[in-house]
C-alpha cells in the first residue's frame, strides 16, 4: 500500500509531523472511525488540510471549515491554446477587469440565482431575522466574486491535445466565513453574529451530532453554502467563456472542504474532507498544482488503496511555506509589508519562464512555496489516475495587498 500507519492514522506522502500530531487529535475526539492525511497535508485550523476524518454520526463546522465548499470548476473550451496566444495578454487584462477579486465588486452587475428562494434559508430564518437577513444579503453581493488568498481563475494548455482548458477555485465566500463562525459561535453559546475570540490551530474539534438541532441546522446551512459555491464557480466559468467566445464540451466540478454522507466498509459515515477531493471509483476531479507547475483532471479507481483511503485524495500540491514567510508581514495601516523570502522580482521571473501571463497574485502564492504536484500525485498512483494534464498559461488572482478577510 502506498500509506503508512501511524499512531491510527493513514498517512500518504511524506509526514508533517505538526499535522500528525493535529490528526491524532481528531482521532481521539467524538466518534471517530477512522482519519487519514493525504500527502498533500499541513497544519490547519482544529483539523489537518490535506485531513480526512471519517464521523459516525457526528458532523464537524471547525473540520469543514470557514471557507465552506471551496473547491473547483474546470472546463475544456472547443478552443486550442494556440488560437488564443497571439491575444492572451488582452484576454487575462478582460479577465482581471470583468471578474472580481478580493473583497469588492468590480463591477455593478446583479447576479440573481434560484438558490436565494432555497428553503434551507429557513435555518437562518429560526436563528433570528437580523442573521437571516443580513447573510442573505452578503451572499447576495458576493455571488460571482471569486475572493483572493489562493483562489484563481486560470486558462490551461492540455499538454497531449493543445485543447485550451478554464479552472477556477473558490467557496462560498464572506457567506460560507459567516455561516462557519456563526456556528462555532452558538457551539459555545454565543450569538451567532457575535465577535468570536482568537481560535488556536490546535484546539480540538467542534463536533455536533448529526441528529441534534444545532447538528441539523448546520448540515442544511453548509449544503446552501456548497449550492451557492457551486453558483458562482458556474457563473465565473460563464463570463470566461463569454470573453473567450468559447463552449464548453466536458466539465468537472468539485468541493474539497465539505462533509458528505457516505458509506464505508457497510456503515452510513459523515466524511469531512479538509483540503481532500473525493474520488470514488469512476469520480473526476480537479487537482491544482502552483502557478508554475501542472494541473491534473483524475479519475479515481476502484482499488482496495483506494477503499482504504475512503475514497479520497489530495487537493493540490501542498503548502511548504507559511504565507508570512513566503511575504512577510503586512502593515494594514500603513499598507507596507516587511520581511518575507520571496521577493516579487522572484516570482515573476519563475512564472515568466514557465510561459504564464500572470495577473495579480502575491508571493505568498509563489512557485516557491509549495511542493510539486506530480511528487503528491505519486504518492496517490493507487487510488487515482490521471486523465489530462494542463500546463498554466494565463493565471488571474487578487492583488499581492488586496485586503480579504473571507479569503480562505
Amino acid at each position: 500500500m502506498g500509506y503508512q500507519n501511524i499512531d491510527g492514522v493513514r498517512v500518504w506522502g511524506k509526514p508533517d509531523e505538526s499535522a500528525v500530531a493535529q490528526a491524532r487529535r481528531c482521532a481521539e475526539t467524538g466518534n471517530v472511525i477512522r482519519t487519514l492525511l493525504m500527502a498533500d497535508h499541513h497544519k490547519g485550523y482544529s483539523q489537518p488540510i490535506g485531513g480526512v476524518v471519517v464521523y459516525d454520526g457526528q458532523i464537524s463546522p471547525s473540520g469543514v471549515g470557514y471557507d465552506i465548499a471551496c473547491g473547483n470548476k474546470a472546463v475544456r473550451t472547443n478552443l486550442h491554446a494556440k488560437d488564443i496566444k497571439p491575444m492572451l495578454g488582452r484576454i487575462m487584462d478582460d479577465i482581471a477587469r470583468s471578474i472580481s477579486f478580493g473583497i469588492g465588486r468590480v463591477n455593478n452587475t446583479r447576479v440573481d440565482h434560484e438558490l436565494f428562494d432555497d428553503p434551507d434559508w429557513d435555518v437562518y430564518r429560526s436563528i433570528g431575522k437580523k442573521e437571516h437577513d443580513k447573510l442573505l444579503a452578503l451572499a447576495r453581493s458576493q455571488l460571482g466574486t471569486v475572493g483572493s488568498g489562493n483562489h484563481f481563475v486560470d486558462l490551461f494548455e492540455e499538454q497531449e491535445t493543445g485543447r485550451l482548458w478554464v479552472a477556477n477555485h473558490f467557496g462560498s465566500r464572506g457567506f460560507g466565513h459567516k455561516t462557519a463562525s456563526g456556528f462555532l459561535n452558538l457551539s459555545a453559546g454565543r450569538d451567532f453574529l457575535a465577535n468570536a475570540p482568537g481560535e488556536s490551530m490546535d484546539q480540538p474539534p467542534v463536533l455536533f451530532d448529526l441528529d441534534s438541532e444545532l447538528g441539523d441546522m448546520y448540515y442544511r446551512a453548509m449544503k446552501l453554502a456548497g449550492r451557492y459555491a457551486y453558483a458562482g464557480r458556474d457563473y465565473v466559468i460563464g463570463q470566461v467563456l463569454s470573453i473567450l467566445g468559447a463552449e464548453a464540451d466536458f466539465e468537472v466540478h468539485n468541493h474539497h472542504n465539505y462533509a458528505w454522507r457516505e458509506t464505508h466498509d457497510g456503515r452510513e459515515a459523515i466524511v469531512v474532507r479538509k483540503g481532500a477531493t473525493p474520488s470514488a471509483p469512476g469520480q473526476t476531479g480537479f487537482i491544482g498544482g502552483s502557478m508554475g507547475d501542472i494541473s491534473v483532471i483524475v479519475r479515481g479507481k476502484d482499488s482496495e488503496e483506494n477503499r482504504d483511503a475512503c475514497y479520497s485524495t489530495v487537493h493540490g500540491a501542498g503548502r511548504i511555506m507559511s504565507r508570512t514567510q513566503a511575504a512577510g508581514r503586512m502593515n494594514w495601516k500603513t499598507r507596507t509589508r516587511s520581511g518575507g523570502q520571496i521577493s516579487t522580482a522572484q516570482m515573476l521571473a519563475a512564472v515568466k519562464e514557465f510561459g504564464v501571463e500572470l495577473r495579480g497574485a502575491g508571493t505568498d502564492e509563489s512557485p516557491f512555496v509549495y511542493r510539486k504536484l506530480q511528487d503528491v500525485l505519486d504518492a496517490h498512483a493507487g487510488t487515482i489516475e490521471v486523465l489530462h494534464v494542463l500546463k498554466p498559461i494565463g493565471v488571474c488572482m487578487a492583488g499581492a495587498d488586496e485586503f480579504d478577510p473571507y479569503k480562505d
